[in-house]
Parts: structure tokens; sequence; C-alpha cells
């Protein structure tokens, strides 16, 4: 079977999942509300003001581990020949746990500014994560392939 990295992880495909993913995490934020809503806008703003590009260096640097986390789930739905998409969705838990690791190992090595801003969310990140489940999975349907 071809993993998410084999098929995601470089050329043009990699820079579609890029932008893609940029504009997922765009979406994502300004649909937050309420409390916890101003924080992540807060927060997601300081990391954006770091420097001009930060976010997308960020998500360029993380890509081979989000694609590398991703794919245990991924490669389960291929092989119960499942929509991977769908098959995200219900597992929304583990991806949730699997992005999060990633990057929970990658701001241990942050300061700053930065790392303030993630410490100060992380403890809504997980609901936050699989409330993007379905924009993830929409992603991955649009960019991934199924093979056996």
């Amino acid at each position: 079977m071809t993993s998410l990295s084999e098929q995601l992880g470089s050329g043009e495909k990699r820079s579609a999942v890029i932008a893609d993913a940029l504009t997922v995490l765009d979406q994502e934020v300004a649909d937050k509300s309420g409390l916890s809503g101003l924080a992540i806008k807060g927060g997601y703003k300081v990391v954006q003001s770091f420097k001009p590009g930060f976010v997308r260096q960020v998500v360029v640097g993380l890509m081979d581990d989000i694609l590398g986390a991703l794919d245990p789930v991924y490669q389960e739905a291929v092989t119960k020949k499942r929509p991977a998409g769908a098959y995200l969705l219900e597992h929304k838990d583990r991806v949730a746990d699997a992005l999060l690791a990633v990057t929970d190992h990658k701001a241990q090595r942050a300061s700053g500014g930065i790392k303030g801003a993630y410490d100060k969310l992380r403890p809504l990140a997980k609901k936050q994560v699989e409330a993007a489940a379905p924009r993830l999975a929409a992603m991955m349907e649009k960019h991934a392939t199924p093979t056996v």
C-alpha cells in the first residue's frame, strides 16, 4: 500500500496539500466563537504576527510528521475498503491525538511568545482538532488516492 507520505509528500501534490491545510486552518480559526474562540483567534494572531509567512513555514515543516501521523488511520481505511475521509471522521479522537502528538513534540523546542501561545491554547486543542475533522476528511478525500 502506498503511504500518505509517498502520495502527498512531494511535488505538486505536497504544494496543493499545504495550500489546502492553510485554508483549513484559517477557516477553522475564523469559525471559532465564544471565550475559547477569542483565545484561539488571539493566539493565532500572535503566531501570524511573529513573522511574515511563519504559519506557512510551520505547516511546511510539520507536513511530513502530519502525514506520518495520519497514515495509520488512512491505511486502516484502505485495508477495510472504506472512504478515507469517512473513516477519519469515525476515528477523529485518534486523529486528534496523533496530530497533537506532532505539535506537542515540536512545541517542546519552541520559545518565547510562540511557546506561550501554544501552552495557553493546548488545553483547548483536542476539542478543536476534532471539530476540524470534517474539513480534514474532505482534504484527505480530495488528495489521497487509495491503493492496495
